[in-house]
């Protein structure tokens, strides 16, 4: 009897960590859905649900549970929406948020109850140098890169007397200094408008007065949109070139303003035409499902998930081993960008590009990428980054 009884408690020893191993994960998921940066969020929760669909609902050969809030763009919304996700529905992991002010207004709590936060667009500074964190990853971006990418490229197409314009928010300022860092001209104005701001006749009249050779700007979501009919409608677009980074000239942009877009250029870590086995799966696979031509936001959303799905079956499964994932997520994975690696600062070391829009023989209005303008470029702040 007794040792029977030895033999069932080192049977349950034994099956333990395989038991734990196989129950579901959870993903909290909260991003915008609503409001005027929907469109972000969506095509982010859209590519991320893909893959996970791709990988029949498992993330690292572990059954998946993905759980999704609508931060309404909101502050106060996302800390309720977080909150819950912590408390209520113990979730393993997180991700979703598009805007950098509202994950720095949730990012501490995340990071107090030590769950990994994979984010798959916000990238602020803040997070970049000394108040890095190892519970924090970034699959798109640190939120200077485009625009240092497109400073580059202007500096190297030698325009003189640039005007940059960006919204007063944490992104906003990162996007200028980011450009800042790279183009050498002359600045006509620095300009910060307001956030989710749909009218910019007041900006448009300064550029004018301004006489500038070029205009950069970065304005998410439907601010783009707007900003770029109205610089059209004014008759600036053929008398000022305007460059953008490739969020605000994505295929959801191109959608909503249609052939005013084509000519312009604009820098990204990704293109449509990347030729990997992992993006001509996601482009075929994401054009079969929603029917519509993928978006950056919606790469990362993709990305993201085979994030999570490598690091997870590296660890067997078991989330509970913290530093084993850590250590897996900084080895990186293959993403739609091809291999990906991370700095210790948890941002990505990877490629820039030359894009431009332009209208395919079959009449789509879409991005061709032209070259590239950085190749495994980091961010600026990794080096004020204590973790190894």
């Amino acid at each position: 009897m007794k040792k029977m009884f030895w033999l069932l408690v080192l049977s349950a020893v034994l099956l333990a960590p395989f038991a734990a191993a196989q129950r579901t994960i959870k993903v909290g998921f909260v991003s915008t859905l609503s409001g005027g940066g929907a469109a972000l969020g969506i095509d982010a929760r859209d590519g991320f649900n893909l893959a996970v669909r791709l990988l029949n609902n498992q993330l690292g050969g572990v059954p998946v549970e993905v759980i999704v809030a609508d931060d309404q763009q909101n502050p106060d919304v996302a800390r309720q929406a977080v909150d819950r996700m912590l408390k209520r529905e113990r979730v393993d992991f997180m991700t979703g948020i598009i805007f950098s002010n509202i994950l720095l207004a949730v990012g501490d709590a995340v990071f107090d109850e030590k769950i990994h936060y994979i984010s798959l667009n916000a990238g602020p500074s803040e997070y970049a140098g000394e108040r890095c964190n190892p519970y924090f990853f970034n699959v798109a971006w640190q939120n200077d890169n485009l625009h240092e990418a497109m400073g580059q490229y202007v500096n190297t197409r030698r325009f003189e007397n640039v005007f940059i314009l960006a919204p007063n928010y944490p992104a906003g300022r990162d996007a200028l200094t980011g450009f800042k860092r790279f183009y050498k001209g002359k600045i006509a104005a620095e300009v910060y408008n307001r956030l989710n701001q749909l009218d910019f006749s007041a900006e448009i009249a300064q550029i004018r007065a301004a006489r500038p050779k070029a205009v950069y700007t970065f304005q998410p979501g439907a601010m783009g949109v707007n900003f770029i009919k109205q610089y059209a409608e004014a008759g600036l677009l053929r008398e000022i070139p305007l460059f953008l980074p490739g969020f605000s000239a994505d295929a959801d942009v191109i959608r909503a303003v249609g052939r005013p877009m084509v000519g312009i250029y604009n820098s990204s870590h990704w293109a449509l035409e990347l030729n990997n086995p992992v993006n001509q799966r996601f482009v075929e696979e994401f054009r079969k499902a929603y029917n519509r031509t993928p978006t950056l936001y919606a790469s990362q959303g993709y990305d993201a998930a085979l994030m999570l799905d490598a690091a997870i079956r590296a660890v067997g499964g078991d989330v509970s081993k913290k530093d084993d994932l850590r250590k897996a997520f900084l080895a990186g994975f293959n993403s739609t960008r091809g291999p990906l690696k991370f700095n210790p600062n948890g941002y990505p070391v990877q490629n820039y590009y030359l894009r431009q829009v332009i209208q395919a023989p079959n009449g789509e209005i879409i991005n061709r990428l032209v070259g590239n303008i950085f190749t495994n470029h980091s961010d600026a702040y990794v080096s004020q980054c204590k973790l190894r």
